[in-house]
Protein backbone atom coordinates (compact mmCIF):
# COMPACT_ATOMS: atom_id res chain seq x y z
CA UNK A 1 0.00 0.00 0.00
CA UNK A 2 1.59 3.27 -1.13
CA UNK A 3 1.00 6.34 1.06
CA UNK A 4 -0.39 9.14 -1.17
CA UNK A 5 1.48 12.43 -1.33
CA UNK A 6 -1.11 14.47 0.56
CA UNK A 7 -0.97 17.22 3.13
CA UNK A 8 -3.70 17.91 5.64
CA UNK A 9 -5.98 20.84 4.79
CA UNK A 10 -5.10 24.07 6.58
CA UNK A 11 -8.48 24.05 8.38
CA UNK A 12 -7.62 20.67 9.94
CA UNK A 13 -4.14 21.92 10.88
CA UNK A 14 -5.69 25.02 12.42
CA UNK A 15 -7.96 22.89 14.57
CA UNK A 16 -5.26 20.40 15.59
CA UNK A 17 -2.80 23.16 16.49
CA UNK A 18 -5.28 24.48 19.07
CA UNK A 19 -5.61 21.14 20.86
CA UNK A 20 -3.32 20.24 23.77
CA UNK A 21 -0.27 18.24 22.66
CA UNK A 22 0.00 16.17 25.85
CA UNK A 23 -2.62 13.48 25.00
CA UNK A 24 -1.08 12.62 21.58
CA UNK A 25 2.41 12.72 23.13
CA UNK A 26 1.24 10.28 25.82
CA UNK A 27 -0.30 8.04 23.17
CA UNK A 28 2.95 8.00 21.20
CA UNK A 29 4.99 7.28 24.35
CA UNK A 30 2.64 4.42 25.32
CA UNK A 31 2.83 2.98 21.79
CA UNK A 32 6.64 3.12 21.77
CA UNK A 33 6.77 1.48 25.20
CA UNK A 34 4.49 -1.34 24.03
CA UNK A 35 6.54 -1.85 20.84
CA UNK A 36 9.72 -1.99 22.93
CA UNK A 37 8.15 -4.41 25.43
CA UNK A 38 7.11 -6.76 22.60
CA UNK A 39 10.54 -6.58 20.97
CA UNK A 40 9.21 -4.89 17.84
CA UNK A 41 11.21 -1.75 18.66
CA UNK A 42 14.69 -3.03 19.54
CA UNK A 43 15.68 0.04 21.53
CA UNK A 44 18.68 0.37 23.83
CA UNK A 45 17.18 2.84 26.31
CA UNK A 46 20.64 3.55 27.76
CA UNK A 47 21.49 5.35 24.49
CA UNK A 48 18.39 7.56 24.77
CA UNK A 49 18.14 8.05 28.56
CA UNK A 50 17.82 11.66 29.64
CA UNK A 51 17.05 12.90 26.11
CA UNK A 52 13.99 14.79 24.89
CA UNK A 53 12.56 14.37 21.42
CA UNK A 54 10.20 16.58 19.47
CA UNK A 55 8.23 15.29 16.51
CA UNK A 56 6.66 18.10 14.55
CA UNK A 57 3.88 17.09 12.16
CA UNK A 58 4.12 20.17 10.01
CA UNK A 59 0.93 19.86 7.99
CA UNK A 60 -1.07 18.95 11.12
CA UNK A 61 0.24 21.89 13.16
CA UNK A 62 1.01 19.39 15.93
CA UNK A 63 4.17 18.95 17.99
CA UNK A 64 4.70 15.85 20.11
CA UNK A 65 7.38 15.89 22.79
CA UNK A 66 8.82 12.78 24.41
CA UNK A 67 11.44 12.06 27.03
CA UNK A 68 13.40 8.85 27.46
CA UNK A 69 14.52 7.35 30.75
CA UNK A 70 16.55 4.20 31.36
CA UNK A 71 13.44 2.09 30.94
CA UNK A 72 10.67 3.94 29.10
CA UNK A 73 9.35 6.83 27.04
CA UNK A 74 7.00 9.46 28.47
CA UNK A 75 5.29 12.65 27.34
CA UNK A 76 7.39 15.70 28.15
CA UNK A 77 7.65 19.46 28.02
CA UNK A 78 10.63 21.69 27.52
CA UNK A 79 13.40 22.02 24.97
CA UNK A 80 14.26 19.00 22.85
CA UNK A 81 17.67 17.50 22.17
CA UNK A 82 16.42 16.28 18.79
CA UNK A 83 13.61 17.55 16.58
CA UNK A 84 12.22 15.69 13.57
CA UNK A 85 10.00 17.74 11.26
CA UNK A 86 7.96 16.43 8.31
CA UNK A 87 4.41 16.16 7.00
CA UNK A 88 2.23 13.29 8.22
CA UNK A 89 2.47 11.41 4.91
CA UNK A 90 6.28 11.62 4.90
CA UNK A 91 6.49 10.33 8.48
CA UNK A 92 4.16 7.46 7.51
CA UNK A 93 6.30 6.66 4.45
CA UNK A 94 9.41 6.63 6.60
CA UNK A 95 7.92 4.41 9.30
CA UNK A 96 6.45 1.97 6.78
CA UNK A 97 9.76 1.91 4.87
CA UNK A 98 8.30 3.29 1.67
CA UNK A 99 10.96 6.01 1.84
CA UNK A 100 14.34 5.94 3.50
CA UNK A 101 14.91 8.72 6.09
CA UNK A 102 18.08 9.74 4.20
CA UNK A 103 16.12 10.18 0.96
CA UNK A 104 13.47 12.26 2.73
CA UNK A 105 16.21 14.34 4.36
CA UNK A 106 18.09 15.01 1.11
CA UNK A 107 14.81 15.82 -0.68
CA UNK A 108 14.09 18.34 2.10
CA UNK A 109 10.96 16.52 3.21
CA UNK A 110 12.45 15.64 6.60
CA UNK A 111 14.28 18.16 8.77
CA UNK A 112 16.47 17.01 11.63
CA UNK A 113 17.47 19.64 14.15
CA UNK A 114 19.63 19.35 17.24
CA UNK A 115 21.98 16.57 18.33
CA UNK A 116 23.19 14.91 15.11
CA UNK A 117 24.60 11.82 16.85
CA UNK A 118 21.24 11.29 18.56
CA UNK A 119 19.55 11.80 15.19
CA UNK A 120 21.59 8.97 13.70
CA UNK A 121 20.69 6.68 16.62
CA UNK A 122 16.98 7.45 16.18
CA UNK A 123 17.16 7.00 12.39
CA UNK A 124 18.76 3.57 12.83
CA UNK A 125 16.15 2.71 15.45
CA UNK A 126 13.31 3.61 13.08
CA UNK A 127 14.92 1.50 10.36
CA UNK A 128 15.03 -1.51 12.70
CA UNK A 129 11.30 -1.70 13.53
CA UNK A 130 9.82 -5.06 12.53
CA UNK A 131 6.30 -4.09 11.46
CA UNK A 132 5.42 -7.71 10.65
CA UNK A 133 5.13 -8.27 14.41
CA UNK A 134 2.38 -5.66 14.82
CA UNK A 135 -1.35 -5.55 14.02
CA UNK A 136 -0.46 -2.92 11.40
CA UNK A 137 1.01 -5.69 9.23
CA UNK A 138 -2.49 -7.06 8.62
CA UNK A 139 -3.60 -3.67 7.32
CA UNK A 140 -0.54 -3.36 5.10
CA UNK A 141 -1.17 -6.82 3.62
CA UNK A 142 -4.80 -6.00 2.77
Amino acid sequence: MRIPDLTLPSAVAGLLSRLPATPPSQLLATTLNQLAKRGVLPVDMALLAGKRFEIRLEDAGLTLTLAASDSRFSAANGPADLTLVANCADFARMLLREEDPDTLFFNRKLRIEGDTELGLIVKNLLDSIDWSETPLSRLMAA
